[in-house]
């Protein structure tokens, strides 16, 4: 397998397990009321611990996969000297941050409660924003440069909101059935729902602004790879903003409906959203590696 293929998947794994770490504890720290937010918090414990820890192994070996392409490929990877000069880069300084906040998430671990929940927030939050001073969203400088890395950090973090919580939704779902933690689950998916409506249209904003800078002379009169692997994101997205609201405005006002379907069309719905979030996110991974055109 290539060093430019695992880099790729590596970035896949690394934007999943931060998206998944900050939606499993945005439902514990912001949406749940209490006492399910403990609920939530113990049930989510597997979830947002195994996230952390795959972010930051999967940080460690994206910090070495990118040694080795800015070498001569594999046999630079296991080299001091390049390691040292990647980490005078811009990307190494970047990343040294990155890795801290990663390191910050496990360290969590041996804590307990809402203070646990509390950094494992932090941590993913303070990634997502470290994302936004890497790869293209570094194109320009001075305050050009800030507003764009700023518009990709809210991208990003809008994007996780939306795209992290769609597993836990599920969790909360299953919950509803249950007449102890019923009201508490419902409480907290329409707080989600509410938030959730903020969080699409942020997503589609910087994304449309994250595109005009990038490419600003879209449509481009040739589709070359990047462009058309753009088009095939702004394509899923718009698919899952459609699966977001046949959800919302279809299927959740006929949950009280005797004789109907509803939830568990709601759950199928959820999943499909989750796959086409999956899709994304390895598009966005491939984005790095290709140059804007």
């Amino acid at each position: 397998m290539s060093l430019s293929l695992i880099y790729v998947l590596l970035r896949w794994v690394h934007f999943s397990a931060l998206m998944t770490l900050a939606g499993s504890s945005l439902f514990s720290v912001l949406l749940a009321p209490q006492p399910y937010a403990q609920h939530i918090a113990r049930r989510f414990r597997l979830l947002a611990g195994g996230s952390a820890i795959v972010a930051l192994v999967s940080a460690l070996l994206l910090l070495a996969a990118q040694t080795g392409l800015m070498g001569d490929g594999w046999q630079d990877v296991l080299r001091i000297a390049i390691w040292q000069a990647v980490l005078q880069t811009h990307f190494g300084v970047v990343w040294q941050w990155q890795l801290a906040a990663a390191l910050t998430g496990v360290m969590a671990l041996a804590l307990s409660g809402r203070a646990r929940q509390g950094i494992y927030l932090f941590s993913a939050a303070a990634q997502l924003i470290g994302l936004a001073f890497t790869g293209h969203a570094t194109l320009l400088d001075g305050v050009p440069g800030i507003f764009q890395r700023t518009n990709q950090a809210v991208h990003l973090m809008a994007g996780a909101f939306w795209a992290g919580g769609l597993l836990p939704v599920l969790f909360v779902m299953a919950d509803t059935r249950h007449p102890p933690l019923r009201q508490g689950a419902i409480r907290t998916l329409m707080r989600f729902s509410g938030f959730g409506h903020l969080a699409v249209a942020l997503v589609v904003l910087s994304g449309l602004i994250n595109a005009v800078i990038i490419l600003p002379d879209w449509p481009p009169t040739s589709f070359q790879p990047y462009s058309q692997l753009l088009l095939l994101k702004t394509v899923l997205v718009a698919v899952m903003c459609g699966v977001a609201l046949w959800n919302r405005y279809w299927l959740v006002p006929r949950f009280q409906q005797s004789g109907t379907n509803a939830a568990h069309q709601f759950v199928r719905a959820t999943c499909a959203e989750l796959i086409l979030a999956g899709g994304v996110l390895l598009l966005v991974s491939l984005f790095a590696t290709l140059e804007p055109a």
